[in-house]
């Protein structure tokens, strides 16, 4: 599933297969359209207009949190955290995404990360978190958790979320660009239990 996934830097995925999904595209450097594009929560490097519209089709379905609605054209799902929902095939699940000792991402503004299933496979995208106790009942077999601290989690918060969480792969996301760096992604590996598989992707 992973040689399936690019990463763009930032928290900037894409994911390919029957359908190309999204999640927060920011800074693509290609322009294959997307029939499922989610965005986490309203911030620039998450939510990006000038992104969306590279990628977007007729059909495209956007999921994302109702800040962003208005910044956005086209079909647009709103989430919260809890909210399960099916489109093209694909299972989606909107998760709790806050910070716990920082004002960035509060709890009350509801935004998400995401968990979505392809071909039995879960996939967590944690968008812009700290390690929240809600991770604890997370199952996902390849997760992408943020480690670049400041606005997230750092690499020792992510390692215990990943540890907690348990997944098949472990990959460090939001690091290399505003905040964070090689060293952090490095660190988070190092942390991380020897059983599970971390990959450190390179910026597509």
């Amino acid at each position: 599933m992973l040689e399936n996934i690019k990463w763009f830097g930032q928290a900037a995925i894409k994911i390919s297969g029957e359908k190309i999904i999204y999640i927060d595209p920011w800074k693509i450097r290609e322009d294959e359209k997307a029939d499922l594009i989610l965005i986490t929560h309203e911030h620039f490097d998450h939510c990006s207009p000038e992104d969306v519209e590279k990628i977007q089709k007729e059909d495209t379905v956007i999921v994302t949190v109702d800040e962003c609605e208005d910044k956005l054209k086209g079909d647009i799902k709103i989430v919260k955290p809890g909210d399960k929902i099916e489109i093209k095939g694909i299972q989606i699940e909107a998760v709790a995404a806050y910070n716990l000792n920082k004002n960035f991402h509060q709890k009350n503004y509801g935004w998400v990360g995401f968990i979505i299933t392809i071909d039995g496979q879960r996939i967590y995208h944690a968008g812009d978190t700290d390690f929240i106790h809600e991770m604890k009942d997370i199952k996902a077999d390849i997760v992408f958790l943020p480690v670049g601290g400041t606005y997230t989690m750092n690499p020792e918060e992510a390692a215990q979320a990943v540890n907690t969480i348990r997944p098949r792969i472990a990959v460090p996301i939001h690091w290399g660009d505003i905040v964070g760096s090689r060293q952090d992604a490095e660190k988070f590996k190092s942390l991380v239990d020897v059983d599970i598989e971390v990959v450190i992707m390179e910026k597509s």
